[in-house]
């Protein structure tokens, strides 16, 4: 820091001061060409409940399995 500050003035420091803002908040690193097509958060969260909602789409409900014929003796 330069001399000419006066730390005294500047009073003490609070950790944490804003951590609460980010409570709810998960930071990922985005690679450049995808930060350029998305750049605000609001972008990537749509693109990704798209996705979401397109993979809940293709999703087929199990097979119901029959039983063999030794547990339908049983």
């Amino acid at each position: 820091m330069r001399p000419e500050y006066d730390l005294a003035a500047l009073g003490p420091g609070v950790r944490g001061k804003y951590a609460g803002r980010l409570k709810d908040t998960v930071l990922v690193a985005l690679r450049p060409e995808i930060a350029e097509a998305f750049p605000t958060s609001d972008a990537v969260n749509e693109a990704l409940r798209v996705v979401m909602k397109a993979g809940a789409a293709m999703r087929r409900p199990t097979p119901v399995r029959k039983r063999s014929s030794a547990a339908k003796r049983s």
